[in-house]
């Protein structure tokens, strides 16, 4: 009976295992999905990994006592022709061969592995598009008065907006996910609320890099923050930099040997400049 149970254990945990790992694999990056408080089936993305590792656990156990109760036949597979234990026999090999094959061709982004991580990023790439990247990293987490400080935006007048648009805010202390929380709404629209896209509008690029930069495209970024990407393209050509519009800020800094912050960081500089003598 222990047998059987031990089996169908295994056998359940597994296919819920699949079932989580391509859901996680589909889902918006945790920054966007936090967000914007993404949901599947009722679940958010956290509550999803946390399934995911714990059926994980339950599958781990099952394994080690189906090996148990199974090791005779396991030390079976291992025997040669003449009923001696070899570990390295043919069929033990050949998977070997499939794991290490796999392993390598992952680490050295060989197709069709790479393919696999490829579509992954082309989807979670869709998805940060469709909900909206967060102004920076962990932005639901900051308290209200924090995030207004670092989106230069009038606290008081912040307050004052969720207010009037009929949302429940107790202090300046709470963070967005709080106050979201709260109201049944998401971090996303909080700041929507607070900050309405006039006020977004800078001509320039912030001074803390936005989250996901690296894999974010020139063109995506000029567009967020209203910036004329032939500007950018001729301050990069300026500094001996070749790019493209479509080019993500990663792949342009990889061309030019240096890495993403480097580049965003050149850019917003040589911005602020030109913007400066454009003054009066």
């Amino acid at each position: 009976m222990i047998r059987k149970i031990t089996s169908l254990t295994a056998l359940l945990s597994f296919i819920l295992l699949m079932l989580t790992s391509v859901i996680l694999y589909i889902v918006p990056a945790g920054r966007v999905a936090y967000w914007a408080d993404y949901h599947l089936w009722g679940l958010t993305k956290g509550e999803w990994g946390n399934l995911h590792i714990n059926l994980g656990v339950l599958l781990l156990f099952a394994i080690i006592l189906h090996t148990y109760y199974n090791w005779n036949a396991i030390t079976a597979y291992m025997k040669n022709k003449t009923r001696e234990f070899k570990l390295f026999t043919r069929e033990f090999n050949v998977a070997l061969m499939l794991v290490v094959l796999f392993c390598l061709g992952t680490y050295f982004e060989v197709p069709p592995l790479s393919t696999i991580i490829k579509v992954g990023e082309s989807i979670s790439a869709d998805a940060e598009k469709f909900y909206g990247e967060p102004p920076y990293g962990h932005a639901e987490l900051s308290s209200l008065k924090t995030f207004s400080k670092k989106m230069d935006l009038d606290l008081e007048l912040s307050m004052q907006r969720l207010k009037d648009a009929g949302l429940i805010v107790t202090g300046s202390d709470q963070s967005l996910s709080e106050i979201a929380g709260a109201n049944q709404t998401s971090p996303q629209q909080i700041f929507q609320i607070i900050s309405p896209v006039s006020e977004r509008v800078s001509n320039k690029f912030p001074s803390q890099a936005p989250a996901g930069l690296g894999n974010r495209p020139l063109i995506d970024l000029c567009q967020e923050y209203s910036v004329s990407s032939k500007t950018v393209l001729q301050i990069l050509a300026d500094h001996d930099i070749q790019a493209q519009e479509k080019m993500s800020i990663k792949e342009i800094a990889e061309i030019a040997g240096k890495d993403a912050l480097s580049i965003y960081e050149l850019i917003r500089e040589e911005l602020e400049a030109a913007n400066a003598d454009a003054k009066p």
